[in-house]
C-alpha cells in the first residue's frame, strides 16, 4: 500500500514560498521541504494538508490547484503538492528548525529535499509565467 504525504507549497506575495528545515528523522534533519504529511484514515488529501499546517505552523491555509502528480519519495511513499496561500496567522516552525521564505532568484538558496526540489523547480517555472 502506498503512503501518501500531502506538501503545501505557500505562497504569499505573489511570487514568495514558505520553505521549512526538517528537525527530524536525524536521516532528513537539516534540509530543506515544504510543510505538510501523511494522510490520516478517513481524512481527504485537502483535509490533511490543512491540518498539518495547523499543527505544523499554527496557520490556516486557502488551498490552491495541485502542482504535478505524483512525486516519488521513499519507497512506498508518494508525494502529493498543492499551491496554497495564508488565510489567517503568521507561520511558526513548530516542529521544524527554522522557516523561510524565498522569492525569485533565491528558490534554490537551500538544501532542498530530493522530492522537494524538483517540486519548488516546477513551481518557480509555475510562479514565472513558464
Amino acid at each position: 500500500m502506498t503512503v501518501i504525504v500531502v506538501a503545501a507549497v505557500i505562497v504569499a506575495s505573489g511570487r514568495r514560498v514558505l520553505a521549512a528545515q526538517r528537525a527530524e528523522p536525524p536521516a532528513l534533519a537539516g534540509g530543506w521541504e515544504f510543510p505538510g504529511g501523511k494522510v490520516d484514515p478517513g481524512e481527504t488529501e485537502v483535509e490533511a494538508l490543512v491540518r498539518e499546517c495547523r499543527e505544523e505552523l499554527g496557520v490556516e491555509i486557502s488551498v490552491g490547484e495541485r502542482i504535478g502528480g505524483d512525486w516519488p519519495l521513499a519507497e512506498g511513499y508518494v508525494l502529493r503538492v498543492w499551491l496554497a496561500s495564508l488565510a489567517s496567522g503568521t507561520p511558526e516552525a513548530k516542529e521544524h528548525r527554522a522557516l523561510r521564505w524565498l522569492g525569485p532568484g533565491e528558490y534554490e538558496d537551500v538544501a532542498w529535499l530530493g522530492a522537494d526540489l524538483e517540486v519548488m523547480r516546477a513551481v518557480a517555472k509555475a510562479l514565472q509565467g513558464g
